[in-house]
């Protein structure tokens, strides 16, 4: 099944653990605390209402927004879009934007998704969403984060409540990947410049 049929059959819980992985996944972006989004991991847990836990990582997050990144940009938006009411009306067109803009975040930190003129449609932010069995395929970076996404979205559709404990696992480990993308992209900046100083 693809992502976009999966995000259209999944129900409230798993939409919003779906939205709430993809910001997850991002946070390295801000520069926040990992712990951030803790809280509202536990309300879908407790079935408990978040706008509390949200409205306090929107105050948390908000401030470090680094201006002029593009994909610090989409990590906000999906943060700011969070709708406050947890139904699956609200929250499947948010977890479909979210998906998408984890997506374009993760191509835009891929040295291997290069936006050349050669990219095509594997170019695009929601390249593989539509067909797995795409012949373009999405760059490693990209492709990891579409697993990703519909890996959390079978286990809440498989598991219930029972699959928010792996798919937080899941969230963890696709962060500490772009953790470190982030950081070798800010060496790699940081190194450019002292060059262009000499």
């Amino acid at each position: 099944m693809s992502l976009v049929e999966l995000i259209a059959r999944a129900d409230e819980r798993a939409l919003a653990a779906g939205g709430l992985a993809c910001l997850d996944r991002c946070l390295p972006l801000l520069g926040g605390d990992d712990e951030v989004l803790r809280p509202l991991w536990a309300s879908l847990a407790d079935g408990s209402g978040w706008a509390g836990d949200l409205a306090r990582a929107r105050d948390l997050i908000g401030a470090g927004r680094p201006a002029g990144d593009e994909a610090a940009l989409l990590v906000h938006r999906m943060l700011e879009s969070a709708p406050a009411e947890r139904t699956a009306g609200a929250l499947r067109p948010w977890a479909d934007a979210c998906s998408v803009a984890s997506l374009g975040v993760h191509r835009l930190l891929d040295p291997a998704a290069g936006p050349g003129p050669d990219a095509g449609d594997a170019g695009r932010p929601d390249a593989g969403r539509a067909d797995a069995g795409d012949a373009v395929g999405p760059s490693p970076l990209v492709a990891a984060e579409l697993r990703r996404q519909a890996m959390v979205l079978e286990l809440l559709a498989d598991h219930g409540a029972q699959g928010l404990r792996r798919a937080l696992e899941v969230t963890v480990e696709g962060r500490r990947v772009l953790r470190a993308v982030v950081s070798r992209r800010a060496r790699g900046t940081a190194e450019a410049g002292a060059r262009a100083g000499l």
